[in-house]
């Protein structure tokens, strides 16, 4: 008789042969970082998050490296009378999110990945995550190529401000080809692009939006979503196309979120990638684990520790987890 549970009879064991292992390197640390504040400001959706200051900013983020976590991906949130129609605070250099870039580049230099969000929509005053424009019948959507002029901006600021790392994640046509090209141009070969080439139009993103103070659905395109550029989650095949074409237009990760509902799209983005894959535990994946386990319905740690663990074994080399400072001690 063949026994497969003698490899399960201990922790011992169980370790010996687990097939998937998950470092601490492989996790990402999203912040948030805003302006206005005095004290870090707690997320009422997303507990145990914050908005920190940038001193709060520095401190956490010196505790992270210190976990060992594998880089930092910083969002800014800018007061309501720093944002406007194209979002021209996250372009300024003394935008929260550019000085903040700097207060780690020069707290941490190399010692970490530092990661900067290249994207709209935490800055614009429609919420959108590009500038608005109007279509041939006169009705208000987002302009693909005046957006890529803003993105093209803002990735340039975040590497003056010291970001290892841009990621464009407004799912614009063209928008790797553009800021490579801007990047290559202004001598800044050496900053990576971290491509949110898979994006899907989730439910889940909803404690995100409290997070960074979201304009959306205050005006706009479409009332208030983001469907017309963001994926449909009902397309496979449409994800895996716009994987391809940021691969091709140089990215040099790959990004799948979310990444509890799409582990399917992870696995396929990891066998067809060039590049490492990451994906994004998001917002609402992180709280509804929390808000389960506060009502005493999970086990905190062993779900938070189950949920990564099965996007590394998605095909996932790297995770964006807002659990990334409490698991790193334990898989160190």
């Amino acid at each position: 008789m063949i026994r497969p549970r003698r490899s399960r009879a201990t922790p011992a064991l169980r370790r010996l042969a687990a097939q998937t292992r998950v470092s601490p390197a492989q996790l990402i640390l999203p912040m948030f970082v805003a302006d206005g504040i005095a004290e870090p400001k707690p997320i009422a959706s997303m507990p145990g998050v914050v908005q920190h200051t940038r001193d709060s900013l520095r401190k956490a983020a010196e505790e992270a490296v210190r976990a060992g976590v594998g880089g930092l991906m910083l969002f800014g949130v800018p007061t309501a009378e720093h944002k406007d129609s194209t979002g021209s605070a996250g372009v300024d250099p003394d935008g929260i999110l550019n000085r903040a870039l700097a207060d780690l580049r020069d707290d941490l230099g190399d010692a970490t990945v530092l990661m900067a969000d290249t994207c709209l929509d935490e800055f614009t005053d429609h919420g959108h995550c590009g500038v608005l424009g109007a279509d041939g019948a006169g009705r208000t959507v987002v302009d693909n190529d005046a957006t890529l002029a803003q993105y093209t901006a803002m990735a340039l600021a975040q590497a003056a401000a010291g970001a290892h790392v841009v990621a464009p994640s407004g799912m614009m046509d063209g928008q790797v080809g553009a800021i490579r090209a801007a990047l290559d141009s202004a001598g800044r070969d050496d900053v990576l692009i971290l491509a949110y080439a898979v994006k899907y139009a989730s439910a889940f993103y909803g404690p995100f939006r409290e997070a960074v103070g979201s304009s959306l659905g205050v005006s706009g395109e479409g009332g208030g979503d983001r469907r017309t550029y963001q994926l449909d989650t009902a397309n496979r095949r449409e994800g895996l196309r716009e994987a391809r074409l940021d691969a091709e237009e140089g990215a040099d990760f790959l990004m799948v979120k979310p990444a509890m509902s799409y582990l399917d799209i992870v696995r396929e983005v990891a066998d067809l990638s060039p590049v490492p894959v990451f994906a994004y535990q998001i917002s609402g994946e992180y709280s509804m684990i929390v808000a389960a386990a506060e009502r005493g319905w999970i086990d905190r740690d062993a779900a938070a520790l189950e949920s990564v663990t099965s996007i590394v074994r998605a095909g996932a080399d790297s995770v964006l987890t807002y659990f990334a400072v409490e698991l790193a001690p334990r898989l160190g």
